[in-house]
């Protein structure tokens, strides 16, 4: 019988893979074979709660638009942040480390996995995030659910009209949205070189983006 992939197989895997310029390359022949809508149809067989879903769509969109702004595979990098929590809703004690069952029975390879199970450095795996893409999955993760939380406070229930200061105040709140990690968003920006405001204000841009796609694909769905 053959041997279930692990999360150690896809960490040597990776280390194989030095530079951002493989990783570039990698992805566009990934996505040869692997499609928006087989990501869909995973993330769906294995999450049925609607704030799971939302938040994999609200992470793929913010992918998308900083693959788009630093020039890279808008859609491998869209199906990373769409199916980045695909086992948390039926695994949340093996987060990050279900995943590549998960991810390699439906067809997806070392590149997704890899990033996939990044994104749970330092909290469930010992996989650091090694190219851009991967920190900034990292990073953007919590935050996006951070700023979602303070969307739904305003009038408009929405990111369009929200500014840094607004959503610093809650940030700085440590009783606001207390499940998204600070420490986690913090050291993501570390990893990034990026100074913490530049990550706010970006994930917000990032975020109206794609805010009326996920609202329009809710609405479908519910």
């Amino acid at each position: 019988m053959q041997q279930e992939p692990s999360v150690k197989d896809y960490t040597e895997w990776r280390q194989n893979q030095p530079d951002e310029q493989s990783v570039k390359e990698l992805s566009k022949a990934a996505m040869d074979t692997v499609n928006r809508e087989k990501a869909w149809e995973l993330l769906r067989k294995y999450n049925k709660d609607s704030f799971h879903l939302r938040h994999a769509l609200t992470v793929e969109g913010v992918m998308r638009y900083f693959a788009k702004e630093k020039g890279y595979d808008e859609n491998f990098w869209g199906i990373a942040g769409l199916l980045h929590d695909i086992d948390f809703e039926l695994y949340p004690d093996e987060h990050c480390i279900k995943a590549p069952e998960l991810l390699s029975e439906g067809g997806f390879g070392d590149d997704i996995i890899h990033a996939v199970c990044s994104h749970g450095w330092a909290i469930t795996v010992d996989i650091k995030p090694e190219h851009e893409m991967e920190k900034i999955l990292y990073a953007t993760d919590e935050l996006t659910g951070l700023i979602w939380a303070a969307a739904e406070m305003r009038p408009s229930k929405s990111t369009q009209d929200m500014e840094l200061k607004s959503l610093k105040k809650k940030y700085k709140s440590k009783n606001f949205a207390a499940g998204c990690s600070r420490e986690i968003i913090e050291r993501g920006a570390e990893l990034l070189g990026w100074e913490l405001d530049d990550l706010l204000w970006n994930t917000i841009l990032a975020m109206r983006s794609c805010e009326t796609s996920v609202n329009e694909k809710m609405s479908e769905l519910y």
